[in-house]
């Protein structure tokens, strides 16, 4: 199943989609249609409007949600313009409103030697903050402060059960599901700082979505194409079966000092081709289109405004 958050304008109102077919479906208002012609409905289900409260539920709420879903093409059910929409008639929100994002830094062996660095014996982290998320079809603002400014494709692993010093072994079961995320990066400021908050913690730093694609539809999560497009040129291509240190290990490696709870996210790191290392640099700029491609996820683009 393919989850998201949106609003569809003018109205505000966010809501919880599941992707149906070529549509975006309101669960919570697919919910009430299918309670009004009596059918089984769990007594949350009409009221959802965020991933967050779906994963904190927990697997149940998920299997609730899909029976909901399954009832999409019953004849009695009315699929109006309130409880179905195209892609392109939605506002897109973060996939997910997480209480942390912990990235992973230099996690494929060729984006370290792109960087004249060797590739790291342990994984190295640092944080994104809440004010950086964004969403598909978001544009990402050049700051004022940064020359600068660069892209990474990643993948995005979203936590579904509270998670503590968990066993290498058990940890994808603690997994939600996946995602796209931009690690967008403000070099001069990275450089600059000695550290990493700064530089890529600026506001709308870090578009997460569209869609949270869920654990059971991958069955191999390291065999996976990513890319990343700048204007619909190809910059960075990889599979994640590259990644130095894998999803397990790393929530494992993470939740050893570090709890994990429902919705945190933790970006997996970027492969090789960003900008600021290309001969000359390709940093971006108004007016430019960055994608993040994963292999049956998706594709999360925005547009980038000065």
């Amino acid at each position: 199943m393919k989850l998201t958050q949106f609003r569809k304008p003018p109205s505000t109102h966010q809501r919880l989609g599941a992707l149906f077919g070529e549509y975006v479906v309101d669960v919570g208002a697919l919910a009430r249609e299918v309670q009004s012609i009596g059918g089984p409905v769990a007594e949350w289900l009409p009221g959802i409007s965020s991933t967050l409260e779906l994963i904190q539920r927990g697997p149940k709420a998920l299997e609730d949600i899909q029976r909901v879903i399954a009832r999409a093409g019953d004849e009695a059910i009315s699929l109006n313009e309130g409880v179905i929409s195209a892609p392109e008639a939605i506002e897109y929100l973060p996939a997910v409103f997480p209480g942390k994002i912990i990235a992973i830094g230099r996690n494929y062996a060729d984006h370290a030697i792109e960087q004249g660095q060797k590739p790291p014996e342990a994984p190295m982290i640092f944080n994104k903050l809440p004010n950086s998320l964004s969403a598909h079809n978001a544009p990402i603002i050049l700051p004022a402060i940064s020359e600068k400014v660069d892209y990474e494709a990643e993948l995005a692993v979203v936590m579904g059960r509270r998670t503590s010093k968990v066993p290498e072994d058990e940890a994808l079961e603690y997994v939600f599901g996946y995602t796209m995320i931009n690690d967008v990066s403000a070099r001069d400021l990275q450089f600059a700082d000695g550290q990493w908050t700064r530089g890529k913690g600026l506001d709308g730093f870090a578009p997460l979505g569209p869609f949270i694609t869920t654990r059971e539809e991958i069955a191999d999560i390291h065999n996976l194409n990513i890319e990343g497009r700048l204007n619909g040129k190809v910059m960075q291509a990889s599979n994640t079966g590259k990644m130095i240190f894998k999803i397990p290990y790393l929530i494992s490696y993470i939740s050893q000092a570090i709890t994990l709870e429902p919705g945190d996210v933790i970006a997996t790191g970027t492969p090789e081709g960003v900008g600021i290392f290309r001969e000359p640099p390709v940093l971006l700029k108004p007016g430019d289109v960055f994608e993040v491609t994963i292999e049956k996820l998706g594709t999360l683009r925005n547009p980038i405004e000065g």
